[in-house]
Formats: C-alpha cells, sequence, structure tokens
C-alpha cells in the first residue's frame, strides 16, 4: 500500500506539491492539515484521546479529529471523510479560520502546519476507529481552558495551541447572532 501523501504549501496556502507524509514529518516541511471540534447543544466539545499506536503524541488528548486533506480535496470533505473513519459522525462541518504552527517531537518529527480549523454540531455518540482513538469524551470548555493550565502534558501541542482561538471564535460568534 502506498504511503499517504500531504500537500504541501507556502505560507498563504498555494499548493507547492505534494510529499509521502512521514517524509514531510521527517523534515519538517509546510503542509495542509485540518482539526475538527465538534459541539453539542450543551455548547461541550467532544474530544478525542489519540490511540497508543499513533507515531507522535499517542495516548494525548485532543480536538474530535485532525488529518490531512488529499489532493483535489477540499478541507470540509476531507474532514468528512476522516470525521466518519475516526469517529462514526456525520454532521454539517464549516471552515471558520487557519493557523501556521511548528512543533517538534521527542522521536525527531516536526509537525508544521498550515492548519484548517473545522466546526460541526451535533448529539450523537462516536463509534471511535481503535486504531485511531483510545477514548473520547463531552468536556466543558471551562473545564478544559482549566485543565490545560493544570494538565498541559495531558494534550496534544496543536491543541494548546488552537484551543484559546477556538473560544475566541466561539465568543465572537455568539455576540455576532444576538
Amino acid at each position: 500500500m502506498k504511503e499517504e501523501e500531504v500537500i504541501l504549501v507556502d505560507s498563504q496556502d498555494q499548493i507547492l506539491g505534494t510529499m509521502p507524509k512521514m517524509e514531510a514529518h521527517e523534515k519538517g516541511v509546510l503542509h495542509r492539515a485540518f482539526s475538527i471540534f465538534i459541539l453539542n447543544s450543551k455548547r461541550k466539545i467532544l474530544l478525542q484521546k489519540r490511540a497508543k499506536n499513533k507515531y507522535h503524541s499517542s495516548g494525548l488528548w485532543t480536538n474530535t479529529c485532525c488529518s490531512h486533506q488529499r489532493i483535489n480535496e477540499t478541507s470540509i470533505s476531507a474532514g468528512n471523510r476522516r470525521l466518519k473513519e475516526e469517529m462514526g459522525i456525520d454532521t454539517n462541518l464549516e471552515e471558520i479560520f487557519t493557523f501556521k504552527y511548528k512543533a517538534t517531537f521527542a522521536n525527531g518529527l516536526t509537525e508544521h502546519e498550515l492548519d484548517h480549523i473545522l466546526i460541526g454540531f451535533t448529539e450523537k455518540k462516536p463509534i471511535i476507529n481503535t486504531d485511531e482513538v483510545s477514548d473520547w469524551k463531552w468536556e466543558n470548555i471551562d473545564f478544559i481552558h482549566q485543565d490545560l493550565s493544570n494538565n498541559p502534558n495531558k494534550y496534544t501541542i496543536w491543541f494548546k495551541i488552537i484551543f484559546d482561538e477556538f473560544i475566541n471564535y466561539l465568543k465572537i460568534d455568539e455576540s455576532n447572532s444576538k
């Protein structure tokens, strides 16, 4: 089976080509990614705990789903594909913002991603793919905010980076809908 490829981009998200995913993480090359936040009607976030076999950040809590777009695939269609594969959930997704980050892990791999943040809503209980996810929970935003400060080593690096920006988006969206 051919290794999955990621889309290499510049800082304006213009496509530069593709590269095998592991090679991109070994070289720390900027590539396109997405991160999904699913909320329920109580405004709790669906968190996942990454499976123990993941090549980095295994066993850590993070947002609902993350992955990489494929060539000729929109962030929304990629998000729908992976949300179904990892969490067994179908819901409408909306892209809300992008950000760029770079983080090196203890195993020598580097995530250097231009990350498209997607949001969706559901009341459904996930049906997790245990190759990807070891656990899940609906969690209160205030609890997450406090726990990120008190127990940062329980969470993925990208989740710690985007959480405040995601919460700011929710506050702005809430005030605009009043």
